[in-house]
């Protein structure tokens, strides 16, 4: 008999129900359930008893696996997006002083024009090595970012280093005054300085930087070392600057959702093995009022058109690891960095007035012209609005100039500004540039791409290249007057001033062919947000200083964890973070059972296809009185 009836009722001499239950399972399956003697089921085979127990073992564990891991991993999914959102909210929160597990950071920002200091907390480590320390900027009482400057700059005491550290006191005694007293010794204090120290002599910025680290230590109990003071270079600012504003967009962490933008990656380093998949960054284009920067990942290796470019590259491009273990490469970035003197919005303005007085210069000397030595006889610029009237002075000499307002021919004029080459892979002064995946990318502009398109244009945020420009042409053939009552009205920005309004035309007409000759991204792009704050707040680069020097951290956390999990209870055992392993398991005893029912129906197979049912019973070693009892 191969298979036993899905179910029969049968009545016993003694009046009592019984029924039978195979449900189509081999036949060997078969068993009885008495309501009398419920304990019948004994009678069955132990084996099967043995498979029974395991495979409901293996549901149950199944089920609780599902639901411990979607309530530990698919709820905290769901809700990362909008925790990322509370925690931006939380951020604009005053700092608690009186949490122990809080701590804190210090970075001192030293500029051309003066020093700020920047105060950031975190708290502790998650214990996760795949995440980074939740840095934010620290808020007194009254929710105000902790910062303060003061002038000048720390270059002007070239000359007298030893009066230093008694410039930079009162930037400590202030960040001392809001950090916790008892976490002033695991505080790490950075000295980080830029322009103005670079152009000094080696001599007396070595000068500078030691007058800090012999007297600081004297008077403040910050975690101060030899490295936590120097002058750091360009392309570190631009590092620091791309790292803290993906680090604000959250662009570092975890893939969460299957519509995220992402990118393919060639981890540097590790060229030959397979690409990874992780979040798009933000590429950063900055451009002051004397440089402009550009910053982006490479995510995909590069090649170069000749050996010198490619000696060029290795001064542009960073590589880096944000993670806190060196072995890990979740977290390793390979970023352009690229800084251009000469091609801010007020620099670019005074070489293009340099050439047009120059030309004008010759011009009449050669043809016997007048042009622009008197007001009457004005040089017609059209970069200027409509009818506006200028003056350019040189060497005692004054040129006058009128505006015509003609946004194309500015632009025209001001393309051979550009230094362009030939040679392909170039930007800016023929300057070396890897390929951007225009259809896969996203760039924020800050500084003059942001005034420019947002103080009287009213345009920022998403960048659109064809009504910027029609905007432009407006206001640049707008006369200069009505452009006047419109100011006296209140209708651009409240820090737009006449300066502004001037050469409003120009630096549109500029920034227009930086970004689109100079870095040659397309007419059509629309991945440009112009920006002033990311997320309702100013991102300095001295955020990703601290979140680079501090990478390390976590470390210690993480060893601690690691140590109080080793030696907790049992029960305080994570579950969710060993799901592998009871999944590991239920694998094994679904194997288990596959093949006990393969065995079973080989044990089937070989039965006689004429025998009785009892010969199958009996080939399985139940005695034969026991299957009289349930037939």
């Amino acid at each position: 008999m191969g298979r036993a009836p899905v179910g029969y009722l049968s009545q016993k001499e003694s009046g009592h129900a019984r029924i039978g239950i195979s449900c189509l399972f081999p036949a060997s399956w078969h068993f009885s359930i008495s309501p009398v003697g419920c304990p019948r089921i004994l009678n069955t085979n132990l084996r099967q008893i043995i498979v029974i127990s395991l495979l409901a073992a293996a549901v149950s564990l199944l089920y609780f696996s599902v639901v411990i891991i979607r309530n530990k991993y698919g709820r905290l999914s769901k809700d990362k997006k909008f925790q990322r959102y509370l925690a931006r909210v939380t951020d604009i929160e005053a700092t608690d002083t009186n949490n122990p597990n809080v701590n804190y950071g210090i970075v001192v920002d030293c500029g051309s024009s003066g020093s700020r200091i920047f105060v950031y907390c975190w708290p502790r480590h998650n214990g996760n090595p795949h995440d980074l320390l939740d840095i934010r900027q620290m808020r007194d009482k009254n929710r105000k970012p902790v910062v303060m400057k003061i002038k000048p700059g720390i270059s002007e005491f070239a000359t007298s280093p030893e009066k230093v550290s008694d410039y930079i006191s009162p930037l400590l005694n202030f960040a001392a005054e809001h950090v916790p007293r008892a976490k002033h010794k695991e505080t790490p204090l950075y000295i980080l300085c830029t322009a103005g120290m670079r152009i000094l002599p080696e001599s007396q910025q070595k000068a500078i930087l030691e007058d800090l680290l012999t007297d600081i230590p004297v008077h403040f109990d910050f975690l101060f070392s030899d490295s936590h003071a120097e002058v750091i270079s360009g392309k570190q600012e631009g590092v620091y600057a791309w790292i803290g504003i993906n680090f604000v967009l959250g662009r570092f962490e975890h893939i969460e959702d299957d519509d995220e933008a992402v990118v393919e990656v060639n981890i540097p380093g590790s060229e030959s093995s397979e690409a990874i998949l992780r979040k798009r960054t933000a590429g950063i284009l900055d451009m002051g009022g004397v440089s402009t920067q550009i910053a982006y990942e490479v995510p995909k290796t590069v090649s170069f058109a000749s050996s010198q470019q490619e000696e060029v590259a290795k001064n542009l491009l960073a590589e880096f690891n944000l993670g806190c273990d060196i072995h890990q490469t979740e977290h390793v970035y390979r970023v352009y960095v690229a800084t251009f003197l000469g091609f801010g919005g007020n620099a670019a303005r005074q070489r293009y007035e340099d050439r047009i007085f120059a030309s004008t210069v010759q011009k009449n000397r050669l043809l016997g012209k007048q042009t622009g030595l008197t007001p009457d006889t004005p040089y017609l610029d059209p970069c200027l609005p409509l009818d506006i009237k200028d003056e350019i002075q040189q060497n005692g000499q004054t040129l006058y100039l009128r505006g015509t307002g003609d946004f194309d021919l500015c632009r025209e004029t001001i393309q051979p500004f550009m230094n362009k080459t030939n040679e392909t892979q170039t930007s800016l002064n023929g300057v070396y540039q890897p390929p951007i995946h225009f259809q896969n990318s996203e760039f924020y502009g800050f500084s003059e791409f942001y005034y420019c398109t947002e103080d009287v244009l009213r345009m920022g945020g998403d960048y659109d290249a064809t009504a910027f420009t029609r905007a432009a042409k407006d206001y640049c053939a707008t006369k200069w007057s009505i452009l006047r009552e419109r100011f006296d009205r209140g209708l651009y920005a409240s820090h737009a001033d006449l300066h502004r309004l001037k050469y409003q035309c120009f630096k549109s007409a500029w920034m227009f062919e930086v970004f689109h000759r100079g870095f040659s991204f397309p007419v059509n792009y629309r991945n440009l947000k112009t920006a002033l704050q990311v997320y309702d707040k100013e991102v300095q680069w001295t955020l990703g200083a601290i979140l680079y020097r501090t990478r390390f951290l976590p470390l210690r956390d993480i060893q601690q964890e690691t140590f109080r999990a080793s030696h907790a209870h049992w029960r305080g055992f994570s579950f969710v973070y060993n799901h592998y392993l009871f999944s590991g398991c239920f694998l094994v005893v679904l194997l288990a059972i596959l093949l006990y029912l393969l065995r079973l129906r080989r044990i089937h197979r070989r039965a006689p296809r004429s025998g009785s049912a009892a010969a199958v019973w009996l080939e399985e070693g139940l005695p034969s009185q026991k299957i009289a009892g349930t037939l």
